[in-house]
């Protein structure tokens, strides 16, 4: 009788993760944990591990899964960007010089971990030997860890995942991306505005993109008075990588007291 030869890596059946569950062909069908709990349509009785008293319990776990894992990491920075950039786009080099930027500086690099952009900056983190994160998400579709990511964790809840973001990290470095780069960008400028965050820098690579964002926030949003004039000035627009790490450095040398 034959021994069935190991798979090729084409061969290998996609996967994602419900936490530290990995799920595979058919299993995959599964819904993720966010449709459930966000899923108001009604259904038949559940056993006890669809109720949400038990998702509490299953999201309590996840903070204190992610809180013990980060305490430790140190000062960092989140870069974002678009997990369907190709590496041979010029917004992948980019994102890789940011992350060995970042890690010179003396930051952990913290992405969502998943490929194009956050793979590019995870890279260049060990390109210099800095500490490469990744923080990743429950997603119906394929998804994997980068191979990149030394320190990964993968979340089944949105918010959860959020938190961990802003409590662990001291600022952003934002290349283009959809609706998720887009996401995260506005839920920090929305912490910082409200005073839930401070010194926090939002920086956004990459002008010829977000020039046209940046026009309609000033003429549409700001002089219709949805935000105050001053709100524009939470966020750095820049081309530079150099920059973008001074910007950081800077504001995060003076909010220590230990001067630009």
């Amino acid at each position: 009788m034959s021994i069935p030869s190991d798979p090729t890596p084409d061969q290998v059946p996609p996967e994602r993760f419900k936490g530290p569950v990995v799920l595979r062909r058919s299993e995959m069908a599964r819904r993720t944990s966010d449709q459930r709990l966000l899923d108001q349509r009604p259904h038949a009785p559940q056993d006890f591990t669809r109720t949400d008293p038990w998702r509490v319990l299953r999201i309590q776990a996840e903070f204190v899964e992610g809180f013990d894992a980060l305490a430790t990491l140190g000062p960092a920075v989140s870069v974002f960007g678009s997990a369907r950039t190709p590496q041979e786009h010029p917004e992948y080099q980019t994102a890789r010089e940011v992350g060995q930027a970042l890690g010179r500086a003396g930051y952990a690099v913290v992405t969502g971990g998943g490929p194009g952009v956050m793979e590019a900056a995870n890279r260049g983190a060990v390109d210099v030997g800095a500490q490469s994160v990744g923080i990743g998400i429950e997603l119906p579709h394929e998804q994997r860890l980068n191979d990149w990511v030394d320190l990964g964790i993968n979340f089944r809840y949105f918010f959860a995942r959020k938190t961990m973001f802003v409590k662990y990290t001291q600022g952003f470095v934002v290349l283009p991306g959809g609706f998720g780069t887009l996401d995260e960008l506005f839920e920090a400028l929305t912490l910082v505005q409200t005073g839930k965050v401070t010194r926090f820098p939002v920086i956004l690579m990459g002008t010829a993109f977000w020039s046209p964002l940046v026009t309609w926030l000033e003429q549409t949003v700001a002089s219709d008075l949805k935000i105050s004039p001053d709100d524009l000035d939470l966020f750095h627009v820049t081309d530079s990588v150099d920059q973008a790490v001074n910007i950081l450095v800077e504001a995060h040398a003076a909010s220590n007291g230990t001067g630009a």
